[in-house]
């Protein structure tokens, strides 16, 4: 008997009210998504892949289909913390350490000091941050204030960790750096990741599975199985197996682009 899918969205649409009309973002979603995947979500930019995000993060409500995590609705996962979400953006508080920034979560979950203590230490060895808990965003580069937002998603250990284009802002060799780094973190972890971005390289690179969204209405236009191992050095980007994939991607993009006009 297969296991629960840890994402099922069946039929999914969102109609966003504006002042202009009614917007539909996305359109008949259908995705299973299964423990241990790392799913990208790759396409134009306002095809709904941060959408679908915000919907498995209950931050946004679908207008009709339905949707479970974990078996339950999104607002049932969430209370029950289900996940660690990391935005664009670090979004760290830059009057806390980055130490206390990882700490937020576990503070208002009401976690003990010495559990905080425990699993902060914890996941600064897991992002390479070790020696890094008493100083101030503001003190760290780009690349890795985003691996103290990664750190604080991975704190209170959620199953699944949602990823909204962690990397989009930085320079191609500090992604590149991230990129592994990331790889590793799920490799350690076993978390299910879903990640949004607009890069197909980093999509490729990255995913056991890629969904490929057309534009505004967002519907999923390929879902890509990779065959590529899980253990993967940057070099494997230039081997056929690898391109192949892309191509695939691109094509897929492609042809999205040309459905909608």
């Amino acid at each position: 008997m297969s296991e629960q899918p840890v994402i099922e969205a069946r039929g999914l649409d969102l109609t966003f009210e504006t002042n202009d009309g009614p917007v539909q973002a996305l359109r008949d979603i259908n995705l299973s998504v299964a423990k241990g995947d790392f799913v990208s979500f790759i396409g134009p930019s306002g095809c709904g892949k941060t959408t679908f995000l915000r919907v498995v993060a209950d931050l946004e409500q679908p207008t009709a289909g339905t949707i479970t995590v974990n078996g339950m609705t999104p607002e049932a996962a969430r209370k029950a913390r289900a996940y660690g979400y990391v935005f664009q953006a670090a979004g760290l508080y830059p009057w806390r350490t980055i130490g206390g920034n990882i700490r937020l979560p576990l503070e208002i979950m009401g976690y003990s000091r010495d559990e905080q203590r425990r699993r902060v230490a914890e996941v600064l060895d897991l992002v390479e941050l070790t020696g890094f808990e008493k100083k101030f965003p503001w003190q760290l580069s780009g690349g890795m204030q985003q691996r103290a937002s990664i750190a604080r998603a991975l704190a209170f250990d959620a199953d699944i960790l949602l990823m909204d284009e962690p990397f989009g802002a930085l320079d191609e060799i500090v992604r590149d750096r991230l990129n592994e780094e990331l790889l590793r973190l799920w490799a350690a972890t076993s978390k299910t990741i879903g990640f949004v971005t607009h890069s197909i390289p980093e999509a490729v690179y990255l995913s056991t599975r890629i969904v490929v969204m057309s534009p505004r209405p967002g519907r999923i236009t390929d879902v890509i199985e990779s065959p590529l191992p899980r253990e993967r050095p940057l070099e494997i980007r230039d081997t056929k197996e690898f391109i192949e994939v892309a191509h695939r991607v691109r094509e897929g993009l492609r042809e999205g682009m040309s459905d909608a006009v």
